[in-house]
């Protein structure tokens, strides 16, 4: 069989709140005393991010939107586990009016403080608890925030979630490291669609004027990653190589002028599955946001998790402009979707794997670059001769900050380590050493740490030196096969590498 499935609750049973058990002890019989869970995972570049002392295993989100006053009515019901005694949890969340909380079926108190939901069960709970934990709230997706995933639209909107916004969305554990599986119910007004991560499950005329659509992910979904798109869509369905299912979504109006542009997508995916394995979701697509002006989209291609999010008139330009760019976000459905960063510090994994690969594709077509190269080799001279300059303005390529998450240093700074590594190895050793990755770490999370000891089990060498140096290092070291390449030093007036808006990414810039 072609995709791995996961054997996950029924949506139904994920939304009840009937007591729970574990180990045959009822959930009212709660230990005395406990906790507050941590309100960070302790990740690198956003400390506040996530929250510890559970972990989630399930979300069922229902969404209702409607389109005369632009509002969603919103429950998500989530199934945690608790790692420790609890007296208190919280889940991120931002911009969203809460009004309910239960949790396995009562009230719990609540309190939202800066991007935090903090809940206070009845009853402390106990360690290694499953429990189901459920919030009724709304949001307005036109709401001004410091940063946000809602991308408003004429027609209704759709979200861009990565990195740290997925909250204000839903109340969730905000992190890659916490992947989850997924559920969702968007119920609109007939004549829109409701289209999310995953595949349907069901369409329901309610009677009343509104639609309601079903959806699963067959694979567990990082929040960041997560697509809830209402708009006057037609959903295209076409086959792709070895049977894999595509779905585009694509506004009504522009389906048509669309359509060259998603052609393209069997054949990117046969490319890359040829280098790193079958496709490893349900379906792809692209989903071409009715919204080309938004300053909530200021990017213009975004990986979501089976649909990738993009501006319609980016995708109205010549292969040569938009093919290797849709391969960057393909590969993403390897490095950064499938396996996920562990922590935002590992950026560079998702973000150099893709445009490695989009490089790849573009210059077997003899396409020239955006500084008119056309061979790998010739692209990554040019970048060696920046490093140093680039490790001074945006430290090492696996030390981001804040500030610098997504500029060329994660990009091309990333390419290039895995350049390097693949003169040190040799192709064959390379290629096994990506395919090994993706296998052990598929529908998890993977750091720095995790790549390098891949890499060193599979060539047979300890590689640990070697790539830390290029990762971590603040100057350029030689290239493998190439010592005649050179550094500019920093002294010089080369041009800094273009930082990117913390909250969102445009991957075009590097191809």
């Amino acid at each position: 069989m072609r995709y791995r499935t996961r054997v996950t609750a029924p949506a139904a049973l994920i939304g009840t709140a009937a007591a729970l058990t574990i180990g045959g002890v009822p959930a009212q019989a709660a230990v005395a005393s406990g906790v507050p869970g941590a309100e960070t995972l302790g990740d690198p570049v956003y400390p506040d991010l996530g929250n510890d002392g559970y972990r989630v295993s399930a979300y069922h989100l229902d969404l209702a939107y409607d389109a005369t006053t632009k509002l969603v009515d919103a429950t998500a019901t989530l199934r945690i586990t608790t790692t420790e005694a609890l007296t208190r949890f919280s889940l991120d969340a931002l911009g969203l009016d809460i009004r309910t909380v239960t949790v396995a079926g009562k009230t719990a108190a609540f309190e939202q403080t800066g991007e935090k939901l903090r809940i206070t069960p009845a009853r402390c709970l106990p360690p290694r608890r499953r429990v189901t934990v459920t919030v009724t709230y709304s949001a307005d997706p036109r709401r001004t925030l410091a940063h946000t995933a809602w991308v408003p639209t004429p027609d209704g909107f759709a979200v861009c979630p990565q990195p740290n916004s997925a909250h204000t969305v839903f109340p969730c554990n905000d992190h890659p490291v916490d992947k989850a599986d997924f559920t969702f119910r968007i119920t609109v007004p007939t004549g829109l669609k409701g289209v999310a991560s995953g595949s349907l499950t069901g369409t329901e005329d309610l009677g009343d004027g509104r639609t309601a659509y079903s959806y699963r992910s067959r694979e567990p979904i990082a929040t960041e990653l997560v697509q809830i798109t209402v708009g006057d869509y037609v959903v295209k369905d076409r086959q792709g190589p070895n049977g894999l299912p595509l779905r585009d979504v694509v506004p009504t109006a522009r389906a048509e002028a669309l359509e060259p542009a998603l052609a393209l997508t069997p054949n990117l995916v046969s490319w890359i599955e040829q280098r790193l394995g079958a496709y490893p979701f349900e379906t792809y697509g692209l989903l071409p946001c009715n919204n080309d002006s938004s300053t909530a989209f200021d990017f213009t291609g975004l990986e979501t998790q089976t649909l990738t999010l993009y501006k319609p008139n980016y995708l109205l330009q010549a292969e040569p402009k938009i093919g290797s760019h849709m391969m960057h976000e393909l590969v993403h459905s390897y490095f950064g979707n499938s396996v996920s960063p562990a922590t935002w510090a590992d950026l560079w994994i998702n973000e150099g794997h893709a445009d490695f690969y989009g490089l790849l594709y573009r210059y077997e077509r003899g396409w020239a670059d955006s500084i008119g190269l056309t061979t790998m080799e010739a692209r990554m001279k040019d970048t060696y001769a920046k490093g140093d300059q680039w490790r001074q303005s945006s430290g090492p390529v696996a030390a981001p900050n804040e500030a610098n998450l997504f500029d060329n240093q994660r990009y091309l700074g990333g390419v290039l380590v895995l350049y390097a590594l693949r003169q040190q190895v040799g192709e064959t050793v390379f290629a096994t050493i990506e395919r090994t990755f993706l296998d052990r770490f598929r529908n998890s999370s993977a750091s720095t740490a995790d790549y390098i000891a891949v890499a060193s089990e599979i060539s047979g060498s300890d590689q640990s030196g070697f790539l830390r140096d290029w990762l971590y290092g603040t100057k350029t070291p030689r290239m493998p096969g190439h010592p005649d390449w050179t550094v500019t030093p920093v002294s010089s007036s080369l041009r800094r590498p273009q930082s990117r808006p913390s909250g969102h990414h445009d991957n075009s810039a590097t191809l």
